[in-house]
């Protein structure tokens, strides 16, 4: 490794030496450089992407951050406008080019450098001219420094304008190593060769990466990474890297970064991992935010009481509430068949969740992130299940009744209100489906920690959530005696059947405000429908189940306004199939007035907002997730925290959540979490790892944790 640094300093000799003469010579450079911006115009506080394109002659390269054996890492020396600070270097995947030893990883042909800036809230509009001297290393069999002053206009205004180059540097932001992955990686050492040289293995299972493997390390002092790779692979799919890692002074690394690589030369694939020897990561752009993964135990324990506080949420309440009210009629007559039908419900629940185990592990399995209450990120799903939740809402109202023989409009709402076992099973069935949007304290953790793991972890979390959602009904129904505190039976029961309709219909409009998201003002077309099958519910029972004039004429009307209703509204005008693409995830943050000043979620903005020295705040959230709007309403967006905010000039990040974009649910997964709420805090000390705050906020928590970030409380 002397070698190496002895060659480094040659080669620097002679950049010095060729950069003398090439000055005296004249001799044009083979890389062009030039810079671009992916937005002609921003708004004040928002930030946006530059690109330093370096175009090479043909056999003339540059070198990536870590040169390797020889050569210089392209640098960037900006001279920005007060108000507009950059962020550091994102740099492509690489090549790699061996050299017997001398082994180097390098850009050739063409390469975009990408940067984050962000621009100030206090910048006033106009026109701010951007600096850049750039300078690299190009070589061919000869190296050559070369340089250049680069400069772009940026405009600040009251709209946003992409630029021309905006689509040029989304395609090279495919080409950025990936900063999370579902990968389990597993670094362990090997027993050491000698005093200075041992080997590191690296494990993962073949699943993102599928051919082609290496490691890319990242620039280190104290130790280097040898360029010779072993690659070994089982046959159920565990990669094994063997890297030689020299030591060149102190101890031997905690932890070693870079990329895993994988893919051909001409499609190369690379994931940034941070290793630690001897223990397991999960990829991360952020090193000091690795979470430990409690024992498997502890995850039980909070899936169980996670399980038992969804029956309190808004969503599931009023199914639970209805079949206590059936408690009330049955306890005192039939204590058995109340205590089999509580089996009954629970196994409508067990049956119901361990379905979402399956689609999970089906999701995974195709190679896409998973989340809890990720069905409420489908349009389609939302549409049916306004529908089936205002169906139900009808009945209990006594728009029409449900009869052991009746032919009902909706199988699914129909089940849900029968009486016996049937009503009791999709009961439950039904209370897991309201459920889902629901986070419950602990039961976060304990779902992220079962997505994290294989399709074993995942059906026994599942089935242990469900047990604590039907702990307390089968409680009650084999405890018939605690419920002499309730009223006796009488005709308050219909008043309280009629009342309990109110909170389902409350959840319909809820569920109605989500399609808003996904079809717009075409929305509005699916309100027409519910009125629509409401007049064909109140048809349908007024003059088929009570017998009046005319039934079959009657039934044919209310079938006939369904099926007019649905083709015209659903079909023709919401166009249910065809929700409205939506933009990025995070392009936008709606602020209300005098509330706190959101700036969208991405983990360039958190480095950028750390690396000027500022707090931040990050709220993950989705428009259906009740708990995630109760944080926001009753301990976010409150006067105290704000205050803080604005003293400490903390940076408050948004991820929107509501469209499942893949970055938010493996930043989320890589956090231990499987859904949101997920609300961080940073310090702008890079040694000190995000403090990640309970499901259910109060004031004084985010306050606690916004003073510890910026130290002044411990």
């Amino acid at each position: 490794m002397m070698r190496y640094r002895s060659l480094r300093l040659v080669v620097l000799a002679s950049m010095v030496a060729v950069l003398s003469l090439r000055a005296m010579q004249a001799e044009p450079s083979h890389t062009q450089a030039r810079l671009v911006l992916d937005s002609d115009t921003v708004r004040p506080g928002e930030s946006f992407l530059a690109g330093i394109q370096l175009i090479m002659d043909a056999e003339w390269h540059t070198y990536w951050r870590n040169p390797g054996a020889s050569g210089m890492a392209t640098a960037i020396d900006w001279e920005l406008p007060e108000g507009v600070t950059a962020g550091p270097i994102q740099w492509p995947v690489p090549s790699k080019l061996p050299e017997d030893e001398l082994t180097t990883y390098i850009y050739e042909k063409e390469v975009v450098l990408l940067v984050p800036l962000q621009v100030a809230t206090n910048v006033a509009a106009g026109s701010l001219v951007l600096k850049a001297q750039v300078s690299w290393l190009e070589c061919k069999v000869q190296c050559i420094p070369g340089g250049a002053s680069l400069e772009a206009t940026l405009r600040v205004g009251p709209e946003s304008k992409p630029s021309a180059a905006a689509s040029q540097l989304r395609h090279w932001q495919t080409k950025l190593p990936q900063t999370q992955s579902t990968l389990d990686v597993q670094a362990t050492w090997a027993a050491p060769q000698t005093d200075k040289l041992r080997n590191l293995v690296i494990e993962w299972m073949a699943k993102d990466l599928t051919q082609g493997f290496d490691f890319y390390p990242h620039e280190s002092d104290g130790f280097e990474v040898q360029p010779n790779t072993v690659v070994t692979q089982s046959g159920n799919g565990v990669v094994r890297l063997t890297k030689g890692v020299k030591l060149l002074s102190g101890e031997w690394p905690g932890t070693i970064s870079g990329l895993l690589i994988g893919g051909t030369a001409t499609n190369r694939t690379g994931i940034k991992v941070t290793l630690q020897p001897g223990s397991k990561d999960k990829t991360s752009n952020i090193p000091d935010a690795a979470v430990p993964l409690p024992p498997l135990l502890q995850m039980l324990l909070y899936a169980f009481i996670g399980g038992i506080i969804l029956n309190i949420m808004p969503c599931v309440l009023p199914v639970i509430a209805l079949k206590i009210l059936g408690f009330v009629g049955q306890a005192r007559d039939e204590p058995a068949k109340v205590r089999r039908m509580g089996l009954v419900y629970a196994l409508g629940v067990v049956v119901s969740f361990l379905m979402l185990a399956g689609l999970v592990i089906g999701v995974k399995a195709a190679g896409h992130q998973a989340g809890w209450g990720m069905q409420f990120g489908n349009p389609q799903f939302l549409v049916i299940l306004v529908v089936v939740v205002t169906l139900v809402a009808l009945n209990l109202f006594g728009l029409f009744e449900i009869t052991p023989g009746a032919r009902v409009m909706d199988t699914a709402g129909a089940l849900a209100s029968r009486q016996g076992y049937v009503g009791a099973f999709f009961n439950g069935v039904l209370a897991t489906v309201l459920a889902t949007p629901c986070t419950a304290p602990f039961l976060g953790v304990a779902l992220g920690f079962a997505f994290a793991q294989g399709a074993a972890s995942i059906v026994l979390m599942f089935t242990v959530v469900a047990l604590g959602l039907a702990f307390p009904y089968v409680l009650l129904s084999w405890q018939p005696a605690w419920l002499r505190f309730l009223p006796r039976p009488g005709a308050w029961m219909e008043r309280f059947k009629v009342l309990m309709g109110f909170p389902l219909l409350a959840t319909a409009i809820w569920l109605y405000s989500l399609t808003l998201i996904h079809y717009g003002p075409r929305a509005w077309w699916l309100a027409l429908f519910l009125v629509v099958l409401g007049l064909a519910a109140w048809v349908y029972g007024e003059f088929v189940q009570r017998h009046r004039v005319r039934p079959v004429l009657a039934a044919a009307c209310a079938v006939g306004l369904l099926a007019v209703g649905f083709a015209y509204t659903i079909e023709g005008q919401l166009r249910w199939r065809s929700p409205i693409t939506a933009n990025a995830a995070n392009s936008s943050v709606s602020n209300k007035p005098g509330g706190i000043d959101w700036h969208p979620w991405s983990p360039e903005a958190v480095e950028l907002g750390r690396a000027n020295g500022r707090v931040v705040l990050v709220d993950f959230t989705a428009d259906w997730c009740l708990t995630c709007q109760a944080n926001k309403k009753f301990a976010l967006e409150v006067p105290e925290v704000q205050s803080r905010l604005k003293e400490l000039n903390a940076l408050a990040l948004l991820g929107d959540y509501t469209r499942l974009p893949a970055a938010i649910t493996r930043e989320l997964n890589r956090f231990g979490r499987a859904g949101v709420p997920l609300v961080l805090v940073f310090s702008p000390a890079r040694d000190q790892p995000p403090q990640v705050l309970p499901e259910a906020l109060t004031p004084g928590v985010v306050l606690g944790a916004l003073n510890r970030a910026a130290g002044r409380e411990r």
